[in-house]
């Protein structure tokens, strides 16, 4: 049987340099990964003229009284609003899968290219939609252009930033989502005050302005010097590049961990087969799989999928629950730029930790407010100062989730994972990130009818679980560098034993 080795690498600590304007630079543009992510134009699905176009069965008939008995069931058929929604996170999650390969074998740089080039023919597809097939291709297409972005973007930031501000770096990617979000939101309430009923198409179209800035920065891209040796690059021309992005020719030390892993890396003909199989990369599995899970049970996304329409049912109003919209969205970025300012300093554990505690008060304070005032029928009304109050609950439960799971839920898996298993480990979380998405787009309604406030005590739950999984099998990984992560699990009092602690030769072919 064929044997291979693993080259554990102990990566010896030392400067990594200046914090380079190249490096600032190349980081920006790839963060607008996230951008294109975030600007999601479901706000649409409150337009009523966009529902009555394409989405007539799912229309909300405010103006019908039997509808306004019960505000945890709206519509009689969900199904092509879930569909609309939720296509675009199925197409992803299957992107993904192919972006992994093409990450590993094209380079980081070139799949950010072709992430930008689908999403912009979606977005295009989508404005100039004249019917519901043509609108679903378009939203498909936005999610192929998504997937192979996060596949991409995140593996980019965690190799290109020097390790003392990877996390901020990397961070800058849910910084454009939270940026993406917000500005969905304000176009969505700017476009519904245009008359004619053409403001949905506006809408959907002003994607083509975050699409267009990717594909002109993917252009002038560089690729990481990780990728480049993996892709058998000149060493020296890998050396050069490693130079200009930590500012300094002093580099050998890391050149070299970066040739050890990428040796190791070569020697993995299957690189999904090792990480699934291996007991050596059983601790990256195991975050690859539930940290994305984690992140979507917070049920983040059940409030922002259906913003618009959750805040018409508590009794919003159409503008109110655009511009409540619109305040979360605030809300979003600023606390996301809490987090780039503490991840690096007060680590990745303590962020969690306080951002679940804080969700889990504001998600039981919110079911507790929505049972006591529409109980198990879904009958009763919110006083101004009621419905104040719950939106600050949700905003105070937006920031939590916006300096702990938003963007350390990306974070985590894309720094910890060695070379060799890095773009499966990648395409995994993604992957899983967005079949949970596509669950949660899929039956938010129905299980908001169905639980009723119960939802937010299940979800409050969820997140008291990942909580105490955070606090015991999660190692710190602030400050240190990405071929030196498997220090961090070896001194893990769990992961530990997974780890070898020398130089092994192990069985890399089943």
């Amino acid at each position: 049987m064929p044997r291979g080795v693993v080259v554990v690498v102990r990566g010896v600590r030392q400067n990594d340099g200046n914090i380079t304007n190249f490096v600032l630079a190349n980081c920006v543009i790839a963060s607008l990964g996230g951008l294109i992510f975030g600007y999601d134009s479901g706000g649409v699905l409150s337009r009523e003229l966009f529902l009555k176009k394409f989405l007539p069965s799912a229309l909300l008939k405010h103006n019908d009284e039997r509808d306004r008995e019960n505000m945890y069931c709206k519509s009689e058929d969900r199904q092509p609003m879930v569909m609309f929604t939720s296509s675009l996170y199925l197409a992803a999650l299957v992107a993904s899968l192919v972006a992994s390969k093409v990450t590993r074998a094209c380079g980081r740089n070139m799949s950010m290219r072709i992430a930008s080039f689908i999403y912009l023919i979606g977005a295009i597809l989508t404005a100039a939609a004249l019917n519901i097939p043509m609108l679903i291709v378009g939203r498909i297409l936005l999610g192929i252009g998504i997937g192979f972005a996060i596949q991409s973007s995140l593996i980019y930031l965690s190799e290109m930033a020097p390790a003392y501000i990877r996390g901020a770096l990397n961070f800058g990617f849910q910084m454009n989502v939270t940026i993406g979000i917000l500005l969905g939101n304000f176009v969505n309430y700017g476009t519904g005050q245009i008359k004619g009923g053409w403001g949905w198409r506006l809408s959907l179209g002003l994607a083509v302005i975050p699409a267009v800035m990717l594909v002109v920065g993917s252009l002038f891209l560089p690729d990481t010097p990780n990728s480049m040796l993996d892709r058998g690059q000149p060493a020296d021309k890998v050396k050069k590049m490693l130079q200009n992005i930590r500012g300094t020719k002093n580099v050998e030390e890391e050149f070299q961990d970066l040739v050890y892993a990428s040796e190791a890396a070569k020697k993995v003909d299957s690189p999904w087969k090792q990480l699934l199989l291996h007991p050596r990369y059983r601790p990256h599995l195991v975050m690859c799989v539930l940290v994305p899970v984690f992140q979507q049970l917070t049920g983040i996304n059940a409030i922002t999928f259906y913003a618009p329409v959750l805040y018409k049912a508590l009794g919003f109003g159409h503008q109110a629950s655009l511009v409540s919209s619109a305040v979360t969205g605030v809300v979003n970025v600023v606390a996301t730029c809490v987090s780039v300012a503490g991840v690096d300093t007060f680590g990745r554990r303590p962020l969690f930790l306080q951002g679940g505690v804080q969700m889990f008060v504001c998600q039981v304070a919110v079911a507790t407010m929505v049972a006591i005032k529409f109980g198990v029928s879904g009958q009763g009304n919110l006083t101004q100062s009621e419905a104040d109050f719950l939106l600050i609950l949700i905003c105070f439960y937006v920031a939590a989730f916006a300096w702990s799971w938003g963007p350390l839920g990306w974070l985590i898996p894309s720094e910890m994972c060695p070379l060799e298993v890095r773009s499966a480990g990648q395409a995994l979380n993604v992957s899983i990130n967005m079949l949970f998405t596509f669950g949660i787009a899929q039956s938010s309604l129905a299980l908001f009818c169905h639980l009723k406030f119960g939802l937010f005590f299940l979800f409050a739950g969820f997140v008291a679980l990942m909580t105490i999984f955070i606090y015991y099998f999660l190692p710190e990984t602030k400050n240190v560098r990405i071929e030196d992560m498997d220090s961090v699990f070896r001194e893990h009092w769990f992961w530990g034993r997974y780890i070898p602690d020398e130089v092994h030769e192990l069985d890399m072919h089943y």
